[in-house]
């Protein structure tokens, strides 16, 4: 499959959908208010107006998809659902437009506007959804006539894992999964489901795999007696930007947790990669940058009253820069202002407690009203953190965690924050322990992640600041 060449055939059709949408409604415009039918065409070519929308309008609409998240998983389009979202996406465009083209053109009466409205926003919906359920339909008939497919790992290679399997393979519409192999979980002499698939080894060196193959889904198909190995597959997994599917039980099933998405499909829940929505994740890089600019100007003053404190309170550099790993298991440089003594870890890392004698008189200050995380702001508007996700930590702290609780993983998925649902709910962990525990809050704003929640994790934060309440 070529996702890139599949993308830009939706893009095309969304431009030429635009542009003749936009054709239409100008068309219109000029027919209401023009006696001679042939002279509309003329007016519409003398129109720079229109030579303007008809580059720039499908441009901005493509733009718009794009931020709305209209070309990810380009081959897994449903078509009800393109069309409920393209209704809804051309509402919010066209509502767009009308304030920002439209509202100030001359009219009669306010019920010419209406006019414009209904058919500009008609001309855009009907097109539009007519090229995209073509594309739709075709990309539907190959997956389900099996010419197309999603290369697919199951992880099990017992009963579970043969039935899926069997299940899968004979669907009388293909939901697209080309399994090409099984990973095991527990080192056994002989698999069932060895007969149909090959063995490419164990769960432990599904990345690797997964890389090497180019794998799109996970199947996890265990047996009752491997159920204490999930958590561990879901971490190892967790790196990799795959949906997982899992077979699911009967309590599973009447929890509701079971969400049907094709009447010829096995029922598998699905754990899908990306954990906000499209539209989600571009708005909270928006707020991130808006509300980092504001406090950068802000605190500017807060700023310097700190460097100076922190320079008269005691000898060394006003900030302190650290690597932490963040997004990917990817390092960054940290920068904080100074609460501790210079070079307070000659020894080597080491946790803070409330009582630790390397922190400043005026650094507890600072830590209990989360004035030294300030200069953060500088790392958000750099790309490598955001405004709200989980405390990163250095290697070697994540290394001790991991051995305890390697689901420590899954926070790597995302941006580590200046504040998060942990720091809130537990404060700053003095030991290893501490970190674990409040690597539950964490775990939890994963998968609950929303603009809502980011916004009331903000407000508690600075309620806590303002209250002092920081631990």
């Amino acid at each position: 499959m070529n996702a890139k060449l599949q993308t830009a055939k939706y893009i095309l059709v969304d431009y030429i959908s635009a542009a003749l949408a936009w054709s239409l409604f100008f068309i219109y415009r000029k027919y209401s208010y023009e006696d001679q039918i042939e002279n509309i065409f003329q007016a519409v070519a003398h129109d720079q107006k229109y030579f303007f929308g008809i580059i720039v309008i499908p441009l901005a609409w493509i733009l718009f998809y794009f931020i709305l998240g209209s070309y990810k998983g380009i081959y897994r389009k449903s078509r009800i659902r393109e069309l409920g979202l393209t209704f809804i996406a051309s509402i919010i465009g066209v509502f767009i437009i009308f304030f920002t083209l439209i509202l100030d053109d001359y009219v009669q009466d306010n019920y010419q506007l209406f006019d414009y409205v209904i058919v500009l926003f008609f001309s855009h919906f009907g097109l539009t959804s007519f090229f995209r359920i073509i594309l739709t339909s075709i990309s539907a008939y190959k997956i389900h006539n099996r010419i197309i497919g999603f290369n697919t790992l199951i992880i099990g290679g017992n009963g579970k894992a043969t039935n899926i399997y069997l299940d899968i393979e004979n669907q009388f519409r293909s939901s697209g999964n080309k399994i090409i192999g099984f990973l095991s979980v527990n080192k056994n002499a002989d698999y069932l489901l060895e007969k149909h698939i090959p063995h490419l080894g164990t769960y432990e060196e599904a990345n690797r795999i997964i890389e090497e193959r180019g794998v799109e889904e996970v199947i996890i198909a265990i047996d009752p007696s491997e159920h204490d190995k999930i958590r561990s597959i879901i971490t190892v997994l967790g790196n990799s930007n795959i949906i997982i599917k899992v077979i699911p039980d009967m309590h599973d099933m009447l929890l509701g947790s079971v969400k049907m998405t094709s009447i010829f499909q096995a029922p598998l829940i699905q754990i899908s990669p990306g954990i906000m929505p499209h539209w989600q994740v571009f708005l909270k890089r928006v707020m991130d940058i808006a509300i980092s600019i504001i406090a950068v100007f802000t605190l500017s003053p807060l700023f310097l009253i700190t460097a100076i404190l922190i320079k008269l309170g005691s000898k060394g550099p006003i900030f302190y820069s650290q690597e932490r790993i963040g997004i990917d298991g990817k390092p960054f440089k940290m920068l904080k202002f100074r609460t501790m003594v210079e070079n307070a870890e000659a020894n080597g890392p080491q946790l803070s407690s409330d009582d630790d004698p390397r922190i400043t008189k005026f650094g507890k200050f600072m830590r209990k009203v989360r004035l030294d995380e300030i200069p953060q702001f500088f790392t958000v508007l750099k790309g490598d953190m955001s405004l709200v996700g989980y405390r990163p930590e250095r290697q070697f702290f994540i290394d001790k965690i991991v051995e305890k609780a390697p689901h420590y993983k899954l926070l790597l998925k995302i941006k580590p924050g200046i504040t998060s649902w942990g720091q809130v709910k537990f404060g700053y962990a003095s030991t290893v322990d501490e970190m674990i525990e409040r690597l539950k809050y964490d775990i939890l704003y994963i998968e609950n992640m929303s603009i809502s929640v980011d916004i009331k994790i903000m407000i508690y934060t600075v309620l806590i600041v303002f209250t002092g309440r920081g631990k």
